[in-house]
């Protein structure tokens, strides 16, 4: 239970961190979609670990294998399976684990349900399993940008204390990939890249922000009551690992305004679409998309594995002390930016179907 995502754009992912592979499973794509395994490579190197001086040392290639739903570079409409094989396991560092819960792990809460749990860089709780859901992004983002010529970026906003000066109306891909720390402001990037350093020496870890941007959502998208676009966006990104915040547009921040401060007047551009003046919404009223950029951000809290002594307690309710070992991301940030994306271009798509079966049409005016 609780493995799958989506209606009609449907995911579900498999695997262990340090099991034999993880991979995804993806029904309703639809047929003769153009697609290789290096697009989808491109996203999945995007996230794997190693990438970098500031990301867990783990060497894995993250090689994806399309085992179904594409014959000659094409969706055949049928599901298609995507595994990536573990390489560079090491479930020996995790022994002291196997006994003692991970202060804000997810350790002590899998035993509490299930009764048993893979210890072994945390099994299913672990940020590995997000290959797949990266993997069937990338299918995503494709139908998105083929159909309606979506785009989405997304980028770190602030790690800790150092927060960027980004506009979601003008950042491009190569900005954001332009530095390891994934954040286009390039002089806060750098003090990020070296307080990340600095802290992943001490053995512990850095929590942040991840801003996210999708421009040309076609208007209709999202359908009340409960399933509002923006609650399925929220409830995407807050499936992450590591996930504890979701904002949409002004956020928090909107309470601080008047109704009249907050409100994004309507007028008629050029070309006579209706738009708004400005975007506090967030590119969505009413659960509905309304033509403008969907802007979100999403707090990720310190990685909760580190290498400094805590007190904690033993499977069988003992008190202990953990030093942790393992290979862990000092920030989860970088590695984040595309698990991001991929939650929200896996929502749209799913919308811009359910959107397409119920009105037989997109109105993108």
């Amino acid at each position: 239970m609780g493995n799958t995502f989506g209606h009609l754009f449907r995911i579900t992912t498999f695997g262990e961190s340090h099991g034999g592979g993880v991979g995804v499973a993806i029904d309703g794509c639809p047929p003769q979609l153009e697609i290789s395994a290096a697009e989808i490579q491109f996203e999945l190197d995007r996230r794997r670990p190693g990438q970098s001086k500031i990301t867990t040392p783990r060497k894995e290639t993250d090689t994806c294998e399309i085992l179904s739903g594409v014959f000659q570079g094409k969706t055949l409409g049928t599901p298609i399976a995507i595994l990536v094989r573990n390489q560079d396991t090491r479930p020996q560092d995790y022994s002291d684990m196997a006994t003692k819960y991970r202060p804000s792990h997810a350790d002590a809460t899998y035993d509490a349900k299930y009764g048993i749990r893979n210890w072994q860089g945390g099994g299913r709780s672990s940020a590995r399993e997000t290959i797949g859901r990266v993997a069937a992004g990338a299918i995503a983002k494709k139908i998105l940008a083929q159909v309606a010529g979506v785009e989405i970026i997304g980028y770190v906003k602030r790690i800790k204390d150092l927060e960027g000066a980004i506009d979601p109306a003008t950042v491009t891909l190569e900005q954001v990939e332009s530095n390891i720390v994934r954040c286009p402001d390039t002089a806060i990037a750098e003090q990020m890249i070296a307080l990340i350093e600095k802290i992943g020496r001490e053995g512990d870890s850095l929590g942040g922000v991840v801003e996210c941007v999708a421009r040309k959502v076609p208007k209709g998208l999202g359908s009340p009551v409960f399933d509002k676009l923006e609650a399925d966006l929220a409830k995407g990104v807050m499936s992450l690992p590591a996930s504890k915040g979701f904002e949409i547009g002004s956020g928090f921040a909107g309470t601080e305004l008047t109704g009249k401060e907050h409100n994004d007047e309507f007028y008629i551009d050029e070309t006579g679409n209706i738009r708004t003046a400005t975007n506090q919404s967030g590119g969505i009223q009413g659960g509905i998309a309304n033509g403008e950029d969907i802007i979100i951000r999403v707090a990720f809290k310190p990685t909760a594995t580190i290498r400094k002594e805590q007190r904690t307690v033993t499977n069988t309710g003992e008190e202990a002390m953990l030093t942790a070992k393992g290979r862990h991301d000092p920030c989860v940030l970088p590695r984040a930016v595309p698990m991001v994306e991929a939650m929200v271009a896996l929502v749209l798509c799913d919308h811009l179907l359910r959107h397409q079966g119920q009105c037989g049409t997109l109105n993108i005016n």
